[in-house]
């Protein structure tokens, strides 16, 4: 009863209790956003049906739509998808680029060209492996701690209270102790 605004003509408690059926207490917003006096008033029941229209009748209320000459008319327009299936289809796939022919010995390795060419090609060169860092084993008590979801929690929180703690430092809302 405190969020409705005050009311000369009415008492709002007094008129919320003694309300029937059909009955409600309404505020709308002005045209300045303020809301409006309070105003008790009757409720309209719903025209409407709790079954399944026949066909005439929902062809006659569509026909009797003031929104019928606007969005009467099904327009099937070129979706985005269409667009770039079209355009995928006019482009030919590139053609594949000839491997060049090594002999096949070592990978890696540098063939000397046959003769009368003067030119080297490499082969294939391989990628430097990384090696994964090592985990925790679980037989320690090291890799058991640390493998826990708990340890993983707390981390979390303690990272979580730095990074507010430096933030606050940084804009200057510190709390004062």
């Amino acid at each position: 009863m405190k969020t409705y605004p005050k009311s000369a003509d009415y008492d709002v408690a007094e008129t919320l209790t003694s309300l029937g059926t059909g009955e409600a207490v309404v505020t709308v917003l002005s045209e300045r956003g303020a809301p409006t006096p309070v105003a008790a008033t009757m409720l309209r029941a719903p025209r409407s049906l709790m079954g399944v229209l026949e066909p005439a009748e929902q062809q006659q209320a569509v026909a009797a739509s003031p929104l019928q000459p606007r969005y009467g008319t099904a327009v099937d327009r070129e979706s985005a998808y269409e667009r770039l299936g079209a355009r995928l289809a006019a482009v030919p796939p590139p053609a594949p680029a000839p491997a060049p022919q090594q002999p096949d010995d070592e990978p890696g390795v540098w063939h000397e060209p046959e003769l009368g060419t003067g030119t080297r090609t490499p082969g294939p060169r391989r990628a430097p492996r990384r090696r994964p860092a090592p985990e925790p084993t679980e037989d320690s008590v090291l890799g058991t701690v640390l493998g826990s979801a708990a340890f993983r929690a707390f981390t979390r929180s303690a990272a979580s209270a730095l990074g507010r703690e430096i933030t606050r430092g940084i804009f200057g809302t510190r709390r004062r102790r």
